[in-house]
């Protein structure tokens, strides 16, 4: 039987029913970063984790329940998180896959939301997308996928994947879920069907904001 993080909820070791959850996959942002602080667009930039992210990837750590695998994206800013996170609980190697990692935002890349509003104005309140902005079709494609590999793969138990804000978020809004900004540490259950289906699950928040007020 696998392990459970923060809500314990039953699951089978096996599949009884096609439309059964046969695992619960966990997705998180990663902890405060240096263009975090600078409100500037990451995408696939590689920043590093600022000293309060490091600090707030300790804190998520307490937070945690056990768990079967912990994946992450390649960028340095999620995988110094999963990192942290491994280490403290004992479990790893972490899985580095980079399916799990940021949309690409092409020209808005190292732009703040003032910079953007001043040359695409009403773009980023209208979903409205520059060119060279990845497709919300291929962010889901890749993560869904990278959801049910790792759900099969601990069946019967649970997956902690450290990744990134726009790709989570983007998830449940194609799957007409509620889509509300995700502070640092925040995230997302899945839930890994016997028939392959993923399904978005309720919303995490693993860390008190008020005991980190410099957080974006």
């Amino acid at each position: 039987m696998g392990h459970k993080l923060i809500v314990s909820l039953p699951l089978p070791s096996v599949c009884v029913s096609s439309n059964e959850v046969i695992a619960r996959v966990l997705l998180i942002r990663h902890g405060q970063s240096l263009w975090n602080i600078e409100e500037r667009w990451q995408g696939r930039a590689d920043i590093e984790l600022s000293e309060l992210g490091i600090q707030q990837a300790r804190a998520a750590a307490d937070k945690l329940g056990s768990f079967d695998i912990i994946a992450s994206s390649h960028l340095q800013r999620a995988l110094h998180t999963a990192t942290i996170i491994s280490e403290i609980h004992g479990v790893g190697p972490v899985e580095v896959d980079e399916r799990l990692q940021e949309t690409h935002v092409g020209p808005w890349e190292g732009l703040t939301r003032q910079q953007i509003e001043q040359q695409w104005p009403g773009y980023i309140d209208t979903r409205r997308k520059p060119e060279g902005f990845e497709p919300d079709e291929s962010i889901v494609d890749r993560l869904t996928n990278a959801i049910r590999d790792f759900g099969k793969r601990c069946a019967g138990g649970s997956a902690l994947i450290v990744s990134h804000s726009g790709v989570i978020r983007t998830l449940r809004h194609e799957m007409g879920a509620s889509n509300p900004r995700l502070p640092n540490l925040g995230g997302s259950w899945f839930n890994v069907l016997g028939n392959d289906r993923v399904t978005p699950g309720d919303i995490v928040t693993l860390l008190d904001e008020t005991s980190f007020t410099e957080a974006l």
